[in-house]
């Protein structure tokens, strides 16, 4: 589940290996990238974490945030 902490939406995830880690970063990054709005991760192995704020928005939280954060929940559905 998504949590706030420190102006960001962020998330963990895990899979089975790293082969599907990378595969779902790829799919965040193709999502986010029609969106023109990018996440701040990280990747070790198979664990991935995902923060999400808007700089425009003086690093906050907002709608595009949410959304954002959505459209990667459907993702891992």
């Amino acid at each position: 589940m998504w949590r706030e902490e420190d102006n960001q939406l962020v998330r963990d995830f895990t899979f089975a290996d790293f082969s599907e880690a990378f595969a779902f970063m790829t799919r965040v990054a193709l999502a986010a990238e029609k969106m023109d709005h990018h996440p701040w991760w990280s990747n070790v192995y198979n664990s991935v974490t995902i923060r999400l704020t808007t700089h425009d928005a003086g690093n906050t939280v907002t709608s595009l945030d949410r959304e954002l954060a959505m459209l990667i929940d459907k993702l891992v559905a």
